[in-house]
């Protein structure tokens, strides 16, 4: 009855491809710990230092007190809605000066909802090839039809909007910002100017761009003075806010239909009070500070080849990937192998993150020792 199971396991495994769950010792801000040793956390999306500093966690507990509860108990359209919900929900729609916003769970939850509900019958969806797979996910769960061009292909975009565009009422194009295992970034005037001209709506997965770019930390739209032309934007509170949880923020009309329609929104029990409220607390309170922090990251990322601070290096199969992570780590670098499905076959490598309290004096031994790695790979 489980032998199928059991050969595809045997089959990951002999190929360096079984996922299992490591059993970390502790994390402190840069730092993580594991097998005994403190390295230098290169795979955290921990990008502005809030999680797992003693300090931040002190001084929201002495803020907070006994004031929200570790549980919601049920979904936000029973009884799993407090004040501090709406005021987290209040404040972004204010930060973006847009038509509302409405949280969700998760990234995940959130990138499922929204494809998984816009795109109905007789509808299409058109979305980058390398879009995360949450997306991926919500498109094959829609009623609609959906169709993925080249990865930051504009023309190609463009031709099969041209070719497929009449065939279907509503059509939506959807592109991450930030590419979480490229770093690279769309682009979105261009996603702007099609959508205007073939009648779309566009939304945009700002995930690893919220809390990094633009002055107030809104993500590329902001730097890019683009926030009132994307009709649904796309943040999480699990990256830069270092809480948990995402946000859409956009029209109006939009986000009363998510509210009434997305299954990932309606049938899951809220988040806590107390994570509800951390994450208003860090955007209110710490944002503000993050400016030039941000900035040094962004350009210690640019100097390492990186259009943002994630900076992908390219191994290639997936047993090499695995032995550089373990090189790496002996050297107190922490990297974890990324591999197919998450990337296409052939193409597995390490994805090094940056966060603000990376210095580049931490790094110097790393790009010496990938240096050699890729002279070795193209010899």
């Amino acid at each position: 009855m489980f032998e199928t199971y059991t050969e595809t396991l045997e089959d990951l495994k002999s190929h360096s491809h079984l996922r299992t769950l490591k059993d970390y010792e502790g994390k402190d801000e840069k730092y993580i710990y594991f097998r005994g040793q403190k390295l230098l956390n290169l795979s955290s999306n921990n990008y502005l230092g809030f999680a797992d500093n003693r300090e931040i966690t002190k001084e929201f507990l002495e803020y907070a007190g006994a004031d929200y509860s570790f549980g919601s108990a049920s979904a936000r359209l029973l009884t799993g809605s407090l004040p501090v919900y709406k005021e987290l929900e209040n404040l972004i729609t204010d930060l973006y000066k847009s038509g509302g916003t409405l949280l969700f769970n998760s990234g995940y939850h959130a990138n499922v909802g929204i494809n998984s509900t816009l795109a109905g019958k007789g509808d299409v969806i058109f979305s980058d090839k390398l879009n995360h797979a949450s997306i991926i996910d919500g498109m094959r769960l829609s009623d609609g039809k959906f169709f993925r061009y080249p990865h930051n292909d504009m023309d190609a975009l463009e031709k099969l909007l041209l070719r497929e565009r009449c065939n279907f009422n509503n059509a939506i194009i959807v592109s991450e910002s930030v590419f979480s295992m490229d770093g690279d970034i769309a682009d979105i005037r261009r996603l702007v100017a099609l959508k205007k001209k073939y009648n779309c709506i566009l939304v945009l997965d700002e995930a690893h761009a919220f809390g990094v770019f633009g002055q107030k930390g809104l993500g590329v739209c902001e730097l890019m003075g683009l926030i009132d032309e994307v009709d649904l934007i796309m943040g999480t509170f699990g990256k830069s806010v270092g809480s948990m949880g995402a946000f859409v923020t956009g029209r109006k009309v939009l986000i009363d239909y998510l509210i009434n329609k997305a299954r990932s929104f309606i049938f899951s029990t809220a988040l806590p009070p107390v994570n509800i409220a951390f994450s208003k607390w860090i955007i209110e309170n710490k944002f503000p500070h993050t400016f030039e922090k941000r900035q040094r990251m962004l350009a210690l990322g640019r100097k390492l080849g990186s259009e943002s601070h994630i900076i992908p290096v390219i191994i290639g199969e997936n047993d090499r990937t695995a032995e550089v992570c373990d090189i790496l780590f002996d050297n107190g670098y922490f990297t974890l192998p990324i591999r197919p499905p998450t990337v296409p076959k052939g193409t597995s490598r390490i994805r090094l993150s940056l966060t603000t309290e990376i210095e580049e004096r931490d790094l110097e031994k790393l790009c010496s020792i990938i240096g050699s790695i890729n002279k070795t790979i193209k010899s």
